[in-house]
């Protein structure tokens, strides 16, 4: 995906990086038939079945809102991933051929689930996509959409989240690094690409640790009621997020037990 007119400067690194997403997604999976080709189409949804995704192997798809240009998709994107959101449908056209490899839905989204690392990724790219969805629609439709993701900027040594504060967003890190903190202790760190803040989130509880930027970051953040209508669209995925949130989990515990028994040792 890749957004029309004048950009942020966080947009361009988290657009190529979504775009190199789908071809790992799929490694493994067959096709479910052979390519789609069409020679043009200025109504292509209506030509794709409901049960198929599709990876565009040659051409350009632009994609549009009440035939207000919104951003276009080039080979290598995926194409007919429901988000489950509450925004306005958007029609795709393109004036040259393309050729699209067809998946079937229900093996796409068996091979996501079966395995840790693309599932996490799924996630990221779920995320990533619907940040940048969302400031495309606030770009032509102001006055109905507001944008309700954001990306903030953190210079080394400024606090991403506060331990004890009210969970109201998930965050990202779309680049730089942190390192997580509970009772002034180090934890753990937070790479580039990893969620966090999520389990709160989920739990409905305050933030069980801080998190300070050791370099510049650029991070997501995601609010509260849109991540979880985004998991609820995607329960599998949810559950994935949750265990993996939760092995994360549990090497914090580790850590903090072994921080702990080393100040008993030595007073």
């Amino acid at each position: 995906m890749y957004l029309l007119g004048d950009l942020p400067v966080y947009a361009e690194p988290l657009m190529s990086r979504l775009q190199e997403i789908p071809a790992k997604l799929l490694q493994g999976l067959e096709p479910s038939g052979p390519a789609l080709e069409f020679s043009s189409s200025t109504a292509l949804n209506s030509l794709l079945p409901d049960n198929q995704l599709f990876i565009i192997e040659q051409g350009i798809i632009d994609t549009s809102v009440d035939q207000r240009p919104l951003f276009y998709l080039q080979s290598g994107s995926l194409i007919g991933l429901r988000h489950g959101l509450n925004l306005p449908d958007w029609q795709y056209s393109h004036s040259d051929p393309i050729k699209l490899v067809p998946y079937e839905r229900r093996a796409f989204f068996q091979h996501v689930y079966s395995d840790e690392e693309r599932q996490e990724l799924f996630t990221f790219y779920l995320l990533g996509q619907t940040s940048l969805l969302t400031e495309a629609f606030a770009r032509i439709k102001q006055l109905e959409v507001s944008p309700s993701t954001g990306f903030e900027h953190f210079a080394p040594g400024e606090k991403l989240i506060h331990q004890g504060d009210a969970a109201e967003h998930v965050f990202v890190i779309v680049e730089g690094h942190a390192e997580a903190w509970v009772d002034g202790q180090k934890v753990g760190d937070v790479q580039k690409d990893e969620i966090f803040g999520a389990m709160a989130v989920f739990i409905n509880e305050p933030r069980t640790a801080t998190v300070i930027a050791t370099e510049p970051c650029t991070v997501m953040t995601i609010p509260k009621d849109q991540f979880l209508t985004l998991m609820q669209s995607n329960p599998r995925i949810a559950h994935s997020l949750i265990e993996s949130m939760a092995r994360r989990i549990d090497l914090m515990n580790k850590e903090i037990t072994h921080l702990r028994n080393q100040t008993a040792v030595i007073n």
